[in-house]
């Protein structure tokens, strides 16, 4: 196997070498902060249709083909427009792809856009899943928006997904994982538990009367530019929880909210991770995993010393009730096919470098 060519997650300069070669096509130029340690995030067009539904295209259609018969209404997005809550909106993006054979992508939203809940998922054509990209594909990519509890106003430009490229699958088991942990200490714990990758559990300890353990999104607020750095009041959106000498929370139907794992993680530089359900059949509820952790996550070289797993949870149908260290989610480790060239937070401007429960970056820090 040739210099360049190891298996596993591709690293920035990889990416970098994509875009300059044109296996990442753009329609404009990239942005200066585009390319991440271990992804490239994912730009909107100018256009934005609503549609009635969700739906994949299937192996033998295009994404077009079925806009066609789903579309209501087209929206110019080239000086910003509204996107509203409960509604289903796709958006074809600056980014297209031609990909050699041996390499496939998986996308995800960004944090600060599942921090937001704002669901949303790549698309391309002939697919039958959702923010998979299969080795060799060539052709546009499109995002499926909808948000959940803000209206969001987004433009042209605005980046909701992000993007991460592969060469074979270099998934570290639990017996690996172990050994990891012994030397790089993935976790701020002894005991790690590993069950399909490294477990994460809830911190709803509310012993003390006056911590905040989490925040459930208000109804009926206002909209949220998605491009606008610390320009709103927190509790204009969100409703600070305090559980006053309880260790249980009963998420509500349907309901959002913002919570954080009792463990403090971290992603050595030559491996990256992505945040997965731990199982759906433990609950009547979802952690919306906005998921991928770059190299360098939580590292103490770049800036951290473990960072706490941020977590956005929805109960579904019933009444849920979660208890303090319930396992909820779990982090898959990857190999990096060579190591980045930046790490996560090492003057990149991180957002969440060493982070505890923290909303998105959105909003005012008091």
């Amino acid at each position: 196997m040739t210099a360049g060519q190891h298996p596993g997650i591709l690293p920035d300069q990889h990416i970098n070498d994509m875009l300059r070669t044109g296996v990442i096509a753009t329609a404009a130029a990239p942005d200066p902060d585009q390319v991440q340690p271990a992804s490239l995030d994912l730009r909107l067009g100018n256009i934005a249709y609503r549609v009635r539904a969700s739906f994949l295209p299937g192996p033998s259609t295009t994404v077009d083909a079925r806009l066609q018969e789903l579309r209501l209404h087209e929206i110019d997005l080239s000086h910003g427009a509204v996107l509203e809550t409960g509604c289903v909106y796709i958006v074809p993006l600056q980014e297209s792809l031609n990909l050699p054979a041996d390499i496939g992508a998986t996308a995800n939203p960004k944090s600060s856009t599942g921090r937001l809940d704002i669901f949303t998922r790549v698309i391309t054509d002939q697919a039958e899943a959702f923010d998979t990209i299969t080795a060799g594909y060539s052709g546009p990519l499109y995002a499926e928006i909808s948000p959940r509890s803000f209206p969001a106003l987004v433009r042209a430009g605005s980046r909701l997904s992000q993007i991460r490229f592969r060469r074979g699958d270099t998934r570290l088991s639990d017996a690996e994982l172990a050994t990891l942990h012994q030397s790089d200490r993935l976790v701020n714990e002894d005991n790690a538990k590993f069950s399909g990758g490294l477990t994460l559990s809830i911190d709803l300890d509310g012993s003390d009367p006056d911590r905040v353990i989490g925040y459930r999104a208000k109804r009926h607020s206002s909209l949220i530019d998605v491009d606008r750095k610390a320009g709103y009041e927190l509790y204009d959106f969100w409703e600070p929880i305090n559980l006053r000498g309880r260790s249980s929370l009963i998420l509500d139907p349907d309901e959002f909210y913002i919570l954080v794992s009792r463990e403090a993680v971290h992603v050595p530089p030559d491996y990256a991770a992505e945040m997965v359900p731990f199982d759906p059949l433990v609950g009547e509820f979802r952690v919306h995993y906005a998921g991928f952790f770059d190299p360098g996550f939580g590292h103490s070289a770049s800036g951290g010393s473990g960072s706490r797993g941020v977590l956005e949870v929805r109960s579904h149908d019933v009444p849920f009730i979660l208890n303090d260290g319930q396992i909820v989610a779990r982090l898959v480790y990857e190999r990096m096919a060579e190591r980045p060239q930046t790490l996560y937070g090492t003057g990149i401007g991180s957002n969440y470098q060493a982070q505890g429960l923290k909303l998105s970056k959105h909003f005012k820090v008091d």
